[in-house]
């Protein structure tokens, strides 16, 4: 099968697209794709380096206020339909799959007005302007959150869950922690805001971190690069204490994942899909500053199933973090109850349904 996927701007479109080629590529590893992205996106540093064919249309999004260029973009679209409609014709794919983004939008738009069967992947639970405009035009719908059914049409769209899940559903018990300086059976607590870090995060965990010494668990903080030096000049991360872990990045975060007992970061859906698939526990603090605030529902359609806990980053401090980890870590009821609520919401098939869901279109 000839597969055409394109999504970009952010990691949460481009890594669940390429979780699912991986998935395609196990079962099915004679298919043939091709990733269409744009120039400057994310996806042009990290597609290229997975070895898939990648191809760039030059788009823009529009500006949320009166602007002039809104006209440059309108004519960016135009000119990027008549740049994807060359880049169909060339590949001849069976299917076109969009991820969100705004290259989405235009090669999605092109695909359907070609007559060749196209899917839209909606990762969060409020589906972005791409998406929703795409709706109109694709033969499915793939949505990662049941509370996004309502934006589309009932007839086309399908529960599939996020394709990073199901990767993720398939690490083990391992000794992941090890490398960190950290006890690999002894209870661990996970933080992180993203691989650039994020400011209120980092200030609630260095107001936090000295009371860590006292607890019976171990934290283990990705701060982001940014963030890293700031930590080093305040604390001497040698002899911290043996309870914490600080790091800059985690390159293994899949594997780390499934070796702690609660996480705690920012409400991405991409995070959401992972951690739910693993039937982990979260402190989620969604970001204030994403599209249509997307992130605090996100969150909240897993508090309201006992998945997950929720702070506000307005409400964040040093001491309500350590409050809420205190809450879970310290009850082992309150963690199992929420474990098996989020083991519950998650989807650890996300790429095979959404495998089903190509089949289902392609004749």
């Amino acid at each position: 099968m000839r597969i055409l996927v394109t999504g970009g701007g952010t990691g949460g479109h481009i890594y669940p697209a390429l979780a699912f080629i991986r998935y395609v590529q196990k079962i099915q590893p004679n298919s043939e794709f091709l990733y269409v992205g744009t120039h400057q996106g994310l996806e042009n540093k990290i597609v290229p380096e997975t070895g898939i064919s990648f191809k760039t249309i030059k788009i823009q999004g529009f500006k949320r206020s009166l602007s002039k260029e809104n006209f440059k973009t309108i004519r960016l679209f135009i000119e990027s339909i008549k740049r994807s409609k060359e880049i169909i014709r060339d590949f001849r794919p069976d299917v076109v799959i969009g991820t969100g983004g705004y290259v989405s939008g235009s090669v999605v738009y092109a695909a359907a007005r070609m007559k060749i069967p196209t899917i839209v992947h909606e990762q969060n639970s409020v589906p972005g302007m791409t998406n929703k405009f795409l709706s109109r035009f694709a033969d499915k719908i793939g949505i990662s959150f049941p509370d996004a059914a309502q934006y589309f049409p009932k007839d086309k769209t399908v529960l599939v869950g996020n394709p990073r899940a199901q990767e993720v559903a398939t690490s083990g018990k391992s000794e992941a922690l090890s490398q960190y300086g950290l006890i690999s059976d002894q209870p661990t607590v996970l933080v992180f805001g993203g691989s650039q870090g994020a400011l209120k995060i980092n200030q609630a965990m260095i107001s936090a971190l000295p009371q860590f010494a006292t607890k019976n668990y171990q934290v283990l903080y990705a701060s982001g690069d940014r963030y890293f030096e700031e930590l080093s000049e305040k604390f001497d991360l040698k002899t911290l204490n043996k309870n914490v872990s600080l790091q800059p990045y985690i390159k293994n975060m899949t594997d780390v994942m499934a070796n702690v007992d609660l996480l705690v970061g920012r409400a991405g859906a991409t995070s959401i899909a992972e951690f739910t698939a693993l039937g982990l526990p979260a402190i989620l603090i969604p970001s204030p500053y994403v599209t249509n605030d997307h992130q605090t529902k996100n969150a909240q359609s897993l508090v309201n199933v006992g998945a997950v806990k929720m702070i506000t980053d307005s409400e964040l401090t040093g001491a309500s973090l350590l409050t809420s980890i205190d809450e879970i870590m310290d009850n082992p009821e309150i963690k199992k109850n929420m474990a098996a609520a989020s083991r519950k919401e998650g989807i650890p098939d996300a790429a095979e349904r959404l495998w089903r869901l190509v089949n289902e279109i392609v004749r």
